[in-house]
């Protein structure tokens, strides 16, 4: 079996097999004419359930046969321009060519032993993403899994700024259509059931800061401890955006770690027009990024940012075999120190090949298109008697509801909108996401492709609607 071990020896091999894969990937991404099959669970488990693991193929072209049959002809499609669900881009080439190098190198990014190079290219990219929030010359940061893992990390780092043993006492305030990683994070921490408090939103899903400031002073006068302020640029919902030069104020005047939860929104740090709408991110105490949502790059790549680096060593476990601390004295440079992490991809690569050849101005102009997009969406929706559309976007998330002229029961309208979503889905002709807004069921478009033209999306919203209108008659056929 020696034979498979990527070496020297195997070089050949090894190229004839990675683009035989290569090859059938382009060839399905060059004629996938929808986003999905519409396959159901049902159909497709049966076939991997069938399938032998103790009984190898032996051959690259069978097992990708075998691919093609359980994964890649019923995969959902991203690239596809009606792919227009969840916080899922297309990918730009010069990330996927990162990937497989990273892949086949295989450094891990905890210790300078392991990674060499690839520590200084992640150390490089942190800096870069500092300079481009603007925390200051102290700033520092490190590559993580994902949203949930940085604003997990964040709030770890603020817990412990907070200088008090009884976490009881803590309280965390985000909005209430703040991630829920935010509240997970608080539980993963020790924190009490009542520790994040819930702060309403204005009419265009924006945290309000007289509220805020409210729950703050109340904080105060019951002899609380207020942890954190967890600032959303760019909430998965609704892709709004929190007053963050408002909240950097009160979190100022009350001493508070401000956290910017900026997975979505930080494809703002690149836009040529845009940049403004996340005006005051640079006051935060730490900031999560997902280059992964609008930096147009594969899962997974991620980032906690802080403002402070001698923050990050809340984080620091020295352990003899791996990172012993006579390795800070002599200056070597160990990722793990900072991390939550120890074995750790080289993930970092994929955003420094895409900035080595498009340039952060060419990952601006595809966010500043799909915000566009989203723009011209909401007049579409706003236009039409169809639609009850919630908010103008101040990114590129769209949330909306089909409404019947001739419905007028609340509950009937939110299952025609569930069937909707549903009989797309399995139609494959488009994949749209839900949500719900004051108790109701909403669609949501996620506008991530700068394929996606206006005509796509008032053709998905001609399909929503027929779906919705032929539940809807059957239900009154149903009645009758």
């Amino acid at each position: 079996m020696r034979s498979h071990l990527l070496n020297d020896t195997t070089a050949e091999q090894y190229r004839r097999s990675v683009t035989e894969g290569v090859e059938r990937v382009a060839a399905k991404i060059a004629t996938t004419d929808r986003p999905f099959t519409g396959v159901t669970v049902d159909a497709l488990s049966p076939r991997i359930d069938e399938i032998d693991l103790d009984k190898p193929l032996h051959d690259t072209a069978a097992v990708l046969d075998e691919l093609e049959d359980v994964y890649l002809r019923d995969a959902v499609y991203f690239h596809h321009p009606r792919y227009l669900a969840h916080l899922n881009c297309p990918v730009v080439i010069p990330a996927v060519l990162g990937e497989a190098v990273l892949s086949a190198v295989n450094s891990s990014l905890d210790t300078w032993d392991q990674s060499a190079g690839g520590t200084l290219i992640e150390r490089k990219l942190i800096d870069w993403t500092t300079a481009r929030i603007g925390l200051g010359p102290a700033a520092d940061g490190v590559f993580t899994s994902g949203g949930t893992q940085s604003n997990l990390q964040a709030l770890l780092l603020a817990r412990e700024e907070a200088k008090t043993e009884n976490f009881a006492d803590l309280r965390v305030f985000a909005s209430e259509v703040s991630h829920f990683s935010v509240k997970k994070s608080a539980k993963l921490l020790g924190l009490g059931p009542d520790a994040v408090v819930s702060i309403p939103v204005d009419h265009d899903k924006r945290m309000q800061t007289v509220a805020l400031a409210r729950e703050l002073e109340r904080c105060a006068a019951d002899g609380l401890v207020p942890m954190a302020v967890v600032a959303t640029g760019g909430t998965t919902d609704f892709g709004s955006i929190d007053p963050l030069p408002e909240i950097a104020g009160l979190c100022e005047q009350y001493g508070v770690w401000m956290h910017v939860d900026a997975a979505y929104g930080c494809g703002l740090l690149a836009s040529l027009k845009y940049r403004d709408r996340i005006g005051g991110i640079e006051r935060a105490d730490s900031v999560t990024v997902d280059y992964h949502k609008s930096f147009f790059q594969p899962v997974s790549s991620s980032a906690v940012l802080v403002r402070d680096a001698a923050t990050l060593r809340h984080a620091t476990y020295h352990a003899e075999y791996l990172n012993p601390r006579r390795m800070v004295q002599e200056r070597i440079p160990n990722q793990v120190d900072k991390s939550l992490q120890t074995t750790r991809r080289f993930d970092a690569l994929k955003l420094w090949m895409t900035l080595r050849v498009m340039g952060a101005d060419g990952i601006g102009e595809l966010f500043d298109e799909v915000c566009d997009l989203a723009a011209e969406g909401w007049k579409l929706l706003a236009a039409d008697p169809r639609f009850d559309v919630v908010v103008q976007p101040s990114l590129s998330t769209l949330v909306f509801r089909y409404i019947p002229a001739a419905v007028t029961d609340p509950a009937e309208i939110d299952r025609a909108n569930l069937y909707a979503r549903k009989a797309l889905f399995a139609s494959g002709d488009a994949v749209v996401a839900g949500t719900k807004v004051a108790g109701r069921h909403y669609l949501k478009f996620t506008l991530l492709n700068p394929e996606t033209t206006t005509a796509d999306i008032a053709a998905v919203l001609d399909l929503i609607a027929g779906h919705a209108e032929q539940y809807l008659g059957e239900s009154l056929d149903r009645a009758s």
